[in-house]
This record gives structure tokens, C-alpha cells and sequence, in this order.
């Protein structure tokens, strides 16, 4: 990055952070000038979580459309889409406290500040500034929050909560009769709809790094050692993939426990298989018992020692199904071929 050039002494500076892109910082640095003047420079910043900060391309003053007057600012104050977060006057704050910068503004407690120097010299000014009158005068004390110093009357008076006249990130309201506010508010809509479309373009290419998006986290090594056999078994009757979400795994880490029970493979599909030759079983013992007796008693033996069989294979799933299930299954899919088969030639007949 290149080197800045030396910027004139700091007056006032203003932070602001956006409610809906939390990311996104927005500054005005109020700097003074030789013979009294004054120069308000706005900035713009995405403090990204993963990366480096950024300052981006400003495409023109916003806050400072109107006379800017950084005494009607305080922490907390609401503008629009932008939340107050810090402010600094030079003319109130001659002894900053330092415990009043947030956290992100830290040039002690957040070393990414090197990355964006506009900003991070006039926090270090600020620091300076600060750590000089502790170590020198420490008996000065600070301006409460909220509190403003008058020197005209000697004491301290509640400052009271200032609005701008003019919301620079909403529509004016109708019944304006000021001509200069509704052109300001018109100048005001049209930059912020350019600003918030290269915002969101820049927003959208963090998103798809995959900088944005958290990863999902992961269950504690302390509950995936816990995972007993007995847990698995309650989801045996469901897919390998629904099972892990019900039990708060990863697919892989499901897998390792299975290996480490002995499990080749999830027995979902047995499980499902066996369920539908019961229920098959069932139906068949209540028509045989309209017709034979005998017979309907020789199926619902079938069906109690597939029943058994399931109940096997639930608490020991390594085992595979019997080979006289499996040639009663292969049965069972035959008769039901042929009876589709049949169906199927009646119809045709039908239509003849």
C-alpha cells in the first residue's frame, strides 16, 4: 500500500458503522488548517472479518452534503442506516478517554488498523494524545458519557440529544417546503444507490471466497466419543445422511463410529426391506384367515421370524438378512411382477 502523505493536525473525527452490513465503516476526519480553516474529508472502510480491512473508493460526500457540525454527534446516535459508534472534538475531548474507543478501533487490541493507515494515524493521534495526559497530569479527570463541559458556566450540563434536520439515508417528508433540503435529499439517494451497488458488489465476491459464510460447527470431540451403539440404533430406520443430522455428526465422523462398531454398511435398506415383507405379512394373514386357517398361521409364522430377524440385526447390524428371507423376498417380487404383467395384458385385450 502506498505511503500517505502527511495529513494536517487532527480536529474531530466521527465513526460510523452500518446496522444492515456490519462490516462497513464510514469516517469523517475533520482536520485543521493553517490560518483557522477547516477540511472535512468522509472515508469509507469494510472491516472484514478473515481479511485485511480495506478503505474503498468513496463515490462522494454523503454526511457532509450538509454543513457538518460534529458537535451534534455522540456514540450511539442513530442516522439513518449508520450507528454512531465514536466520537472525537479536539475543542471538548482535550483529555480522550481511551477506555470510550471500541474494541475494532483499538489500535491496541486490533493490529488489522495497520492495514488502512487514513484511519489508523488519526486512532493513533487519538492514542497518543490520550496515554500523554495519563502518564502526565493524572488528576485530570475525563468528561463523562453524555456529559458536556461549558466553560462559560463552570459545570457540566447534560448534552442533549441532537437529530440532524435533514435523514441522509431516508426519503425527505413530504410536506418540505425547504428547496435546497428536497435537491440535497435527491443528491443524497442518487449517491447512495451508486455507493450500495459497488458495496454489495464488493460484499458479493466476499461471499463467494467463502468469507462470510461461517462454517457449520462441528459437534464437541467429547459428545462423539460418547456415541454408544445403542444411540446409532434409534436411527437405523432412516437414511445414513438424516441420521447424522439427528445426531448432530458429520456424515464422516457417522461413518468412522459405524467402522469402529464393526458396521460395513448403515443398515437403513435391510431394516426398510424387512419392514415391507412384514407389512406384506400382514395383509396376507388377514385374508388367509377368510379362506384357510392353517395357512394364515403358516404366514404369521413367517411373519414373527422375520420379525425376530429384524430385531437381530438392530442391535448386532453387521449381519445380513437370512437366505431363506432373501428367497422368500425374490418370491414375493416374482408374483408381483407376473401380477403386474397380467394386468397389463388385460388392459391391452380390453382396448381391443
Amino acid at each position: 500500500m502506498a505511503s500517505l502523505q502527511a495529513s494536517p493536525p487532527l480536529k474531530a473525527l466521527v465513526v460510523f458503522r452500518n446496522r444492515i452490513h456490519k462490516e462497513l465503516i464510514r469516517s469523517i476526519h475533520v482536520y485543521q488548517l493553517e490560518g483557522g480553516a477547516e477540511e472535512v474529508v468522509e472515508r469509507e472502510y469494510l472491516f472484514l472479518e478473515n481479511l485485511e480491512y480495506e478503505e474503498m473508493k468513496f463515490l462522494g460526500k454523503v454526511f457532509t452534503l450538509q454543513k457538518f457540525d460534529v458537535s451534534a454527534h455522540f456514540a450511539g446516535m442513530a442516522n439513518g442506516v449508520w450507528d454512531c459508534i465514536y466520537v472525537f472534538n479536539m475543542d471538548l475531548d482535550k483529555q480522550p478517554n481511551l477506555e470510550m474507543i471500541p474494541e475494532d478501533l483499538s489500535i491496541t487490541r486490533n493490529p488489522k488498523l495497520a492495514s488502512i493507515p487514513s484511519l489508523s494515524n488519526d486512532l493513533q493521534m487519538i492514542f497518543k494524545l490520550g496515554h500523554k495526559i495519563e502518564c502526565g497530569d493524572p488528576s485530570k479527570v475525563l468528561p463523562k458519557e453524555g456529559e458536556e463541559i461549558h466553560s462559560d458556566v463552570g459545570h457540566l450540563t447534560q448534552r442533549a440529544q441532537h437529530v440532524p434536520v435533514l435523514d441522509l439515508n431516508s426519503l425527505p417528508c413530504s410536506g418540505s417546503d425547504n428547496e435546497e433540503n428536497n435537491q440535497n435529499a435527491a443528491v443524497i439517494h442518487r449517491i447512495e444507490a451508486e455507493r450500495l451497488v459497488h458495496v454489495g458488489s464488493v460484499l458479493l465476491k466476499w461471499k463467494i471466497a467463502g468469507v462470510v459464510e461461517k462454517k457449520q460447527k462441528r459437534a464437541a470431540t467429547k459428545d462423539i466419543a460418547r456415541l454408544a451403539l445403542e444411540d446409532l440404533a434409534k436411527y437405523f430406520d432412516l437414511p445414513i445422511i438424516e441420521a447424522s443430522k439427528n445426531l448432530k455428526v458429520g456424515l464422516t465422523v457417522l461413518k468412522k463410529k459405524c467402522r469402529e462398531f464393526g458396521i460395513p454398511r448403515w443398515p437403513h435398506r435391510k431394516i426398510k426391506s424387512l419392514d415391507s415383507l412384514i407389512q406384506d405379512l400382514q395383509g396376507e394373514v388377514k385374508r388367509q384367515l377368510e379362506e384357510d386357517e392353517a395357512a394364515a398361521m403358516a404366514v404369521a409364522k413367517r411373519q414373527r421370524m422375520i420379525e425376530s430377524e429384524k430385531e437381530s440385526i438392530e442391535k448386532k447390524p453387521f449381519l445380513d438378512i437370512q437366505w431363506e428371507t432373501k428367497k422368500f423376498r425374490q418370491d414375493i417380487f416374482k408374483r408381483r411382477h407376473r401380477a403386474r404383467a397380467l394386468e397389463n395384458q388385460s388392459r391391452t385385450l380390453s382396448l381391443l
